[in-house]
């Protein structure tokens, strides 16, 4: 399988202008790539306004994504401030993170670790679910931005074989989401997709420094800093199985459960 990372300079709050964008780089070839992955919350910027930006499941980004998946026969990937309403009546919103394959069939994952330091987990939900996703025979293990710094949340007892991190992680931390990104290929023996987004938000610049590794961490594909740009890598399963039986490290892994 073939996947590619596309670095976005996102418009702020503006879905119509980021889809836009998005179908032109598709209608490029996207580097052959059979997975496309796109930043965190690539339809408006990390936005702290989801009564503004979020859609509910039937709203018209989701819908987009699903027959963008469809028309370009690529499975996509990236997350979008959603709503949700209980029966009674409770509306919560979460930075949801949605794989539609090629038929437009989608799974999803709801951000587990909230970024405080931004007020996220004041003005989202935060999600309990692990996913991992089966796609052209890579088990593939999605999470979001700050996901990254709680290894615990991403441990790999050999049940996946591809970690993909979306993300808004801005420049003035960028050494600490190169340094990770690194570090949860190595100690979980899996290819690694780091998709951050490049340019300006209102309160933030973004250099982006997307990077595909391999098993060891070692990079296959970097993107130039600060350019919107789409890299790819070839995922070798075969290479992949090769390594971690010759040195099998998850079957000495610590044992825990996580709470809630």
């Amino acid at each position: 399988m073939k996947v590619a990372a596309f670095q976005m300079d996102i418009a702020w709050e503006d879905p119509k202008t980021n889809r836009a964008k998005i179908e032109h780089w598709l209608s490029l070839g996207a580097a052959g790539a059979d997975l496309v992955v796109f930043p965190e919350m690539f339809t408006t910027g990390f936005s702290m306004h989801p009564a503004d930006i979020a859609e509910d499941m039937r709203g018209e980004s989701v819908a987009w994504l699903a027959d963008t998946a469809r028309r370009f026969g690529k499975a996509l990937m990236g997350s979008m401030a959603i709503k949700t309403e209980s029966v009674g009546g409770t509306v919560g919103y979460y930075n949801r993170l949605f794989f539609v394959d090629d038929d437009g069939v989608m799974s999803c994952y709801d951000k587990r670790h909230l970024f405080r330091m931004s007020g996220e987990h004041n003005h989202y939900e935060a999600g309990r679910l692990r996913q991992v996703i089966h796609y052209k025979g890579v088990r593939i293990l999605p999470l979001i931005c700050y996901d990254l710094r709680f290894p615990a949340w991403s441990r790999s007892r050999n049940d996946y074989d591809m970690l993909v991190y979306v993300a808004n992680w801005p420049e003035t931390r960028s050494y600490a989401w190169n340094t990770l990104l690194r570090a949860r290929a190595i100690e979980n023996q899996a290819y690694v997709v780091g998709v951050n987004r490049c340019g300006k938000a209102p309160k933030e610049v973004y250099s982006g420094d997307s990077v595909i590794l391999d098993f060891t961490g070692r990079p296959l594909s970097v993107a130039e800093p600060y350019a919107e740009e789409m890299i790819a890598a070839e995922i070798d399963l075969d290479g992949l199985a090769e390594f971690r039986a010759g040195f099998p490290a998850y079957l000495d892994a610590d044992r825990f459960t996580l709470d809630d």
